[in-house]
């Protein structure tokens, strides 16, 4: 019998192993906690079950008793099950199901002294491995996770069988499921080998079909009866349109996601809901779109709260960012690498630096939504915006000065002092003043206007063709959307939005030249001494392509002038697929053989991002 291993003790170990000792014991049988949701508790014991079953499957499978398409087909099955609770289970323990049953097949770190390198395990890993050619040659693999998700499956499934939902809780979850489906499902994230995404979004609706039925059967049925037919239509234009790369993705949004998203939160409401959450999560559960500022929170990724900021300290924030005084030569001002009138850009390959005739390391990224990341700069040195100015502050080849020596500039102009007294109740200024007004400024620069998002609120009709079908194939065949994901359309991972992804593609020196990597370190190079691992050897924050048109050049070096380079150099599958040698590079290096007409598409839908509402220069 394998070993039990719970990362957070609890009083579960002697039902657990009377579990592992008699597995076809129903839980029912342990647990007695009086009135439940049955479904749940039907849908989570089938998910256990089911990853027995595929435990067995994979053994017979090791020893040769078991065909590759007998085993895929049980994966499946698993799979299958585990999208019809999935909507429970990640809303409950999202970092365990991480860790142990559906996380991204990526090797990650355990922080812990020196970092470890711990590679990944679940069901996405197992859809890679028997959906790869190779599956034969990784059986004793494939058998070892199956046992592994068998084990883990069932310390959850005790876990679940220990909890008690209220109904409202239940609906935030079905609706957070909704982002995952649209964000992380339909882009085929969560389905690496088996590609089947399509069918798994259609188990996981049909279970929030029927969960929902038990809920809502008794207390308002009017509401039911039209939940009912939108999520009917959603499963039946899942049936109807079940090619992966020709989905349309966009009109599925508008027509059953976004309806039936703003529907369950009509729901929770009623059911006892307050339009907060007691996830820790940035996710707003009381917007009622995707693609809207009110989405997430901005103060989520903030040392700012939002009954500290005002519109004194924001005044006081955009003085303070175009203002060249705060950097030690008087020269240079936040502006200067962070032109409003380039989404906050500057147009530079690597931006200018206060020592003259050198650049700073890297390319500028816009602020245009800045504040959705839990980490900042490209090697995600900084862990919020307040730390982040202060690195540039302190730089030497950027402000190369200190909070001190700025409060002592400031404080003899009679305008900071009115600014700082409107904001603060008092004159005098201090490093947390500027540190939070500069914030206040930054969190403000919020990009969710452009045509796109207008037409994906339902706010315009007009949105061209070509956009429409570039999104289409970001959020599908392109994959773009598998690390830029929606609706910030960068690394922050969906349904929580609490983590930024990083990743290693190969970029080159020069698109232009003979292929050779770029030579900067990226990520482990960061100085965080819990991050100097080998896998983040050139691994590099995920950047938004929101106001991309406006943006260039691209990638950290700045290397790439246009964004036809950009797309050629994905569709090529980075610097592996160019036939360089790059250590655990985490795009995929297969060719994405898109044709100049879907690349064309493509681009339109990053222009369609382009949102110039905020682009204006104050003058003081």
């Amino acid at each position: 019998m394998a070993m039990i291993r719970i990362k957070n003790p609890r009083p579960l170990y002697i039902l657990l192993l009377i579990g592992a000792l008699i597995p076809g014991l129903r839980f029912s049988q342990i647990y007695d906690h009086g009135p439940r949701n049955p479904f749940l508790d039907e849908t989570v014991e089938e998910f256990y079950h089911s990853a027995l079953s595929l435990q067995e499957s994979a053994e017979k499978f090791k020893l040769g008793k078991l065909s590759e398409a007998a085993l895929r087909k049980s994966l499946d099955s698993t799979r299958g099950a585990y999208k019809k609770a999935e909507f429970i289970l990640e809303y409950l323990y999202p970092a365990f199901v991480e860790e142990h049953i559906n996380g991204a097949p990526l090797l990650h770190i355990e922080r812990s002294g020196t970092p470890f390198v711990v590679p990944p395990e679940g069901l996405q890993v197992l859809d890679e491995l028997a959906y790869s050619p190779q599956a034969t040659a990784e059986k004793l693999q494939i058998a070892i996770l199956a046992r592994k998700l068998s084990s883990e499956s069932h310390i959850l499934a005790s876990g679940f069988l220990e909890r008690k939902l209220q109904d409202h809780q239940i609906v935030e979850a079905m609706r957070m499921e909704l982002v995952r489906i649209f964000t992380l499902g339909l882009t085929g994230f969560d389905t690496p080998g088996s590609a089947n995404a399509i069918p798994e979004a259609q188990y996981a609706l049909a279970s929030m079909q029927k969960c929902l039925q038990q809920l809502l059967n008794k207390t308002d049925k009017h509401q039911l009866e039209a939940i009912n037919t939108l999520l009917y239509a959603a499963r039946q234009f899942l049936h109807q349109n079940g090619d992966f790369n020709t989905l349309d993705r966009l009109h599925f949004y508008r027509s059953c996601i976004q309806p039936l998203y703003a529907r369950l939160y009509d729901v929770q409401q009623r059911l006892g809901g307050n339009g907060k959450t007691s996830r820790i999560t940035a996710w707003n559960p009381a917007s009622r779109h995707f693609f809207s500022s009110r989405f997430l929170d901005p103060y989520f990724y903030t040392e700012l709260t939002e009954k500290e900021d005002s519109p004194a300290l924001h005044q006081l924030g955009e003085k303070l960012f175009y203002d060249a005084r705060i950097s030690r030569n008087g020269k240079l001002s936040c502006a200067s690498c962070h032109n409003p009138r380039l989404a906050f850009t500057d147009g530079r390959a690597k931006s200018e630096s206060s020592v003259a005739g050198k650049s700073v390391q890297r390319n500028s990224p816009t602020l245009l939504n800045a504040v959705y990341a839990d980490r900042y700069f490209y090697d995600l040195r900084a862990f919020s915006l307040e730390q982040q100015a202060e690195h540039v502050i302190f730089n030497h080849a950027e402000f190369n000065t200190a909070y001190e020596d700025i409060a002592t500039k400031l404080s003899g102009d009679a305008q900071y002092r009115s600014l700082y007294q409107q904001a603060f109740g008092n004159r005098h200024i201090q490093r947390e003043g500027v540190s939070k007004a500069l914030a206040s400024y930054v969190l403000s620069l919020s990009s969710f206007n452009s045509p796109f998002d207008r037409y994906a609120r339902g706010e315009s009709q007009a949105l061209p063709e070509k956009a429409q079908q570039g999104f289409n194939l970001f959020m599908g065949k392109a994959a773009c959307g598998t690390c830029h994901f929606a609706p910030t359309f960068a690394g922050l991972v969906p349904p929580f939005y609490t983590k930024n992804e990083s990743e290693i593609l190969g970029v080159l020196e020069s698109p232009e030249e003979e292929p050779e990597l770029d030579k900067d370190r990226g990520r482990i190079a960061n100085a965080i001494h819990s991050e100097q691992a080998w896998i983040y050897e050139r691994s590099f924050k995920t950047s938004t392509v929101r106001n991309s048109e406006l943006t260039a050049p691209y990638f950290h070096n700045g290397a790439y002038k246009t964004l036809e380079q950009v797309i050629d150099f994905y569709d090529h599958g980075g610097g592996a697929g160019l036939g360089l040698e790059v250590k655990n590079q985490t795009l995929p290096a297969d060719s994405l053989k898109l044709t100049p007409a879907e690349k064309e598409a493509l681009i339109a839908f990053m222009r369609s991002l382009t949102d110039t509402a905020i682009a204006k220069t104050p003058h003081y």
